[in-house]
């Protein structure tokens, strides 16, 4: 049988990068998750760590090795990061670092180039990372995408399921279930004006709002802010990160039942402007009093370039035309 180790980059007190998009040190923890659940289906034996105790980058990087090497004779070590250079709305992409498995990394990032559509970055030789060095059993270093790319980000959250997968392919084989069917199509379509809600910022919820089919931050990470001071206290609404796109809109619990509408995108297209911007569910919304059907993140208008009370047409799920 195989044997994987695979430890979250960077720790509780140790942190990594982070933009107002995506923070590496819960997002690595949250990949660790799924990437053991995947290999474990594989029939892959797996041994996973993130680090709540370190309080030093050099003790960080002790420790997590350290951990690593303690497990005894096993096949190969993962350690999961995400990457960072500045702020931009562009594609930067993934990479996989190594000091001996060049083969392997190369595989690994055109995995996760092809599943996240992410630009391939390659496998990058680097002789001078810690873990990397100090491993007993091969190792790589997976950077995923880069925190401070919209683009990156978005596409990061949209294909998570699908890269992790990937991943596990590369490492574990395929998985032998049955895949999920894809999403009909057109479950839900409405056209007419639209309005903004959510984030710390919206004065037009109350302060410990929750929203009507997410209760907790774990089931949707990617939509929050992170904890801060300026978010502590705060209900969901208000926690929503204004960046993301997000949506409400009057769903039909019928047709699109709550415990679904996380599992797929919305497509929203912008009269005015044309553009047309994919955006996760988020709550139920707005009140028809309002004659609205759609309220957006302030992101998402602003990025569809439009504007309080201007039209769009929200379909959900979104499906990408595989002949486009």
């Amino acid at each position: 049988m195989t044997s994987i180790a695979i430890s979250a980059g960077h720790g509780l007190y140790v942190r990594g990068a982070s933009s107002d998009m995506m923070d590496e040190v819960d997002e690595a923890r949250r990949q660790v998750k799924r990437l053991g659940a995947e290999l474990k289906n594989r029939g892959v034996e797996v041994y996973t760590y993130q680090d709540d105790v370190s309080r030093t980058q050099e003790e960080n990087l002790r420790r997590i090795t350290d951990w690593h090497n303690s497990l005894g004779p096993h096949d190969l070590d993962i350690s999961c990061h995400f990457n960072a250079f500045e702020q931009t709305s562009s594609p930067r992409g993934c990479e996989v670092l190594y000091y001996t498995q060049k083969t392997l990394a190369a595989r690994l990032s055109a995995a996760i180039a092809e599943a996240g559509s992410f630009i391939n970055r390659g496998a990058k030789y680097d002789d001078d990372l810690y873990v990397l060095r100090h491993t007993v059993a091969p190792c790589v270093l997976l950077e995923t995408c880069f925190v401070d790319s919209t683009a990156d980000c978005e596409l990061y959250y949209v294909n998570f399921d699908l890269i992790c997968e990937s991943i596990s392919d590369v490492l574990g084989g395929e998985e032998q279930i049955q895949p999920e069917p894809a999403p009909p199509e057109a479950l839900f379509t409405a056209t007419g004006k639209c309005s903004y809600f959510g984030g710390p910022d919206d004065m037009g919820v109350d302060e410990d709002e929750g929203l009507a089919f997410i209760y907790d931050i774990e089931q949707a990470p990617h939509l929050f802010l992170p904890e801060t001071e300026d978010t502590e206290g705060l209900g969901l609404a208000r926690r929503l990160n204004p960046f993301v796109h997000y949506l409400a809109c009057r769903w039909d619990y019928s047709t699109t039942p709550k415990e679904t509408l996380l599992k797929h995108m919305a497509l929203v297209t912008a009269k005015k402007t044309g553009m047309r911007l994919t955006a996760f569910p988020g709550d139920w919304g707005p009140h028809q009093d309002t004659g609205r059907v759609a309220d957006l993140s302030p992101g998402l208008m602003k990025d569809l370039g439009i504007e309080t009370d201007d039209e769009v047409t929200v379909t959900y799920p979104y499906q990408e035309d595989p002949t486009a």
